[in-house]
């Protein structure tokens, strides 16, 4: 009869830590990448000639083609049928981050291109990495990439409208150019993915863990691409302005996970959505397309600085949506608690 293995204290310590280590392993590789780019910002401003804050919008557009070759029908038709909860995230995307945004820009009196930031990442779409979290924290994926695709197809009308409502007043706004650059920059690679999905969609179909799993490998590089291509040139702002940032970066993306979730709790009786959606809610709501954001700053406005806000949102972003996954991922919703909350 084998005996049963004892674990001392130090042994159960050390494969705690592994197993916090593995469950954070984006977020950890998202601060190395920041790290890296503050101590040694030289290595991360041109490589061959070549300057990295010009490879930002290009990133961000195989990001987005990356996601357009996951779209189906059926992520359309989910509209139809679940518009409470995609109605609520897309609406609390739009609603909540871009006025918190100009909250905290004008509460810490940021100068004009770092508030403008505040604002732009609060006013872009919801990211492709909301989704990989809620694989993780076994949310509802399928509603997750659902409110995405929405709120990124809404990005051309919305997010131009906003910046100039709320960021006009620190920095010109052209409504029309920045419209053109979102369709170039999101919805020009998503229909294009979206065609070379149509066509091998059989492909797709028989290889989709596959896919999926390079999907979010391939969102994760350009978000790390990026975070190290604006991090670099930007050492000199972030030495004065960087506790400031790190504060509005953490309470901009705390308020919308907290607003997310309560707001879908609350209307619960009328919207019959339970603890999974209200999980979900929150995780898309809380998680900007931060690229988007960097690639608006550096490709339509031309500053660095405007897109560190953004960058600065991504990397905690990033750090406190693996912490999330990691905790719902080990509490589950179960059936019957999710049914139950749905029909309280």
């Amino acid at each position: 009869m084998r005996k049963k293995m004892r674990f001392t204290p130090l042994t159960k310590a050390v494969f705690a830590v592994g197993s916090f280590v593995r469950g954070q392993a984006f977020g950890i590789a998202v601060l190395l990448c920041a790290a890296a780019a503050l101590i040694f910002p030289e290595a991360f401003l041109s490589w061959g000639g070549v300057k990295l804050t010009s490879l930002v919008v290009p990133a961000i557009q195989m990001i987005m083609f990356g996601m357009g070759t996951t779209l189906a029908p059926a992520d359309f038709v989910r509209v139809v049928k679940r518009p409470w909860a995609v109605g609520i995230g897309v609406g609390l995307q739009f609603l909540i981050m871009p006025l918190v945004g100009l909250a905290l820009a004008k509460i810490c009196g940021f100068p004009p291109e770092l508030a403008a930031g505040c604002v732009l990442v609060g006013s872009v779409a919801g990211g492709t990495a909301s989704n990989v979290i809620a694989f993780l924290a076994k949310a509802d994926v399928a509603l997750s990439v659902t409110m995405t695709c929405c709120s990124t197809l809404l990005s051309p009308f919305v997010t131009p409208v906003a910046m100039k409502v709320l960021a006009g007043c620190f920095i010109e706004i052209d409504v029309l150019k920045m419209m053109v650059e979102i369709l170039k920059v999101v919805v020009v690679p998503i229909a294009a993915g979206a065609v070379v999905h149509y066509i091998f969609r059989r492909q797709f179909a028989r290889h989709k863990s596959v896919c999926d799993r390079a999907l979010s490998i391939l969102s994760m590089t350009g978000i790390c691409f990026t975070i190290i291509a604006i991090t670099a040139p930007c050492r000199s702002v972030l030495s004065s302005a960087g506790p400031l940032l790190v504060a509005a970066a953490i309470a901009h993306n705390v308020t919308g996970y907290v607003g997310g979730y309560w707001v879908t709790r609350l209307t619960r009786r009328f919207t019959h959505l339970g603890e999974t959606e209200a999980r979900t809610v929150a995780i898309e709501v809380g998680m900007q397309n931060s690229g988007l954001a960097s690639a608006l700053a550096v490709g339509l406005l031309g500053s660095a600085v405007t897109a560190l806000p953004a960058n600065i949102f991504s990397i905690w972003m990033d750090f406190s949506g693996s912490l999330i996954a990691n905790w719902w991922g080990r509490h589950p919703v179960t059936d019957d608690s999710d049914r139950a909350s749905s029909r309280s």
